[in-house]
């Protein structure tokens, strides 16, 4: 069985867990520590587990609501800390407690019954990488900080049977919002975040008869609203909004199974 659950999606932190198996033999992997140490723990508890359950983290890039208290979690519950050499130096060359593990691009991580592969997505970050999970029989898409999809991009999602796909912003939102100008750029540009309409078309490319779970993810506060995130992605595909879920910043989305 391959299920997830995430835990808060926006700027103000992010976190995910990812399930596979069962029992005994059960393996769960922690992506992204955005949120605070107590925050997480209690975001844990919704989810029906402690930080022990937790068998790795993956951070996926530097940025603030995406490290969050990575070090403080890997140093306290002494759990190994996947990510990216670019990553690692991004946030500073933390010491983790020997716990830091490399990632890289197209280069497996075997949890047991889950694996992880990780791929090189264009990001205002040092060497940011998201992820494809698999328990060998469903696979699920992790794509949430990104400015535009590389066939790169593509290629490793095709065949999932679930996508945690970021919608960060509504274009027309974007452009009439308090933004100054330079971040409006940055975060509509080809290394920042992707709008409603960049998604759709990412759903639509990866669209095949087995992919029966979309949720969106990082929405902006400001710039965005779940009922045009849920359009965006249904008319990409030719489904109905209520199908489609959403992530956010303060109850993540109920767990999904595979």
């Amino acid at each position: 069985m391959l299920r997830f659950r995430n835990l808060g999606s926006g700027s103000a932190g992010n976190a995910s867990v990812v399930e596979a198996g069962s029992g005994a033999l059960v393996r769960r992997l922690l992506v992204d520590c955005g949120l605070g140490i107590r925050a997480l723990d209690t975001r844990l508890a919704w989810a029906g587990l402690t930080a022990s359950q937790i068998d790795a983290v993956f951070i996926t890039h530097e940025h603030s609501d995406h490290i969050g208290c990575a070090r403080q979690f890997a140093v306290r519950h002494a759990k190994p800390v996947w990510m990216s050499h670019g990553t690692w130096v991004g946030c500073g060359e933390p010491d983790l407690g020997g716990w830091y593990r490399q990632a890289q691009d197209m280069q497996p991580m075997d949890l047991g019954e889950l694996q992880i592969t990780p791929f090189t997505v264009p990001h205002d970050a040092r060497e940011p990488l998201q992820l494809r999970c698999t328990d060998g029989a469903r696979n699920l898409g992790i794509l949430t900080d990104l400015g535009h999809a590389t066939p790169h991009v593509l290629t490793h999602l095709q065949s999932c049977e679930a996508l945690l796909l970021e919608c960060n912003h509504d274009v027309d939102l974007l452009a009439n919002s308090s933004y100054p100008p330079f971040l409006k750029k940055r975060v509509g540009g080809r290394h920042g975040h992707l709008s409603n309409e960049d998604a759709g078309q990412i759903a639509r490319a990866l669209d095949h008869p087995g992919l029966v779970h979309i949720v969106a993810a990082h929405l902006s506060r400001q710039n965005n609203r779940p009922d045009l995130a849920r359009k965006a992605l249904a008319d990409a595909l030719g489904g109905n909004p209520a199908d489609i879920g959403v992530a956010d910043q303060a109850l993540g989305c109920d767990w999904v199974t595979l």
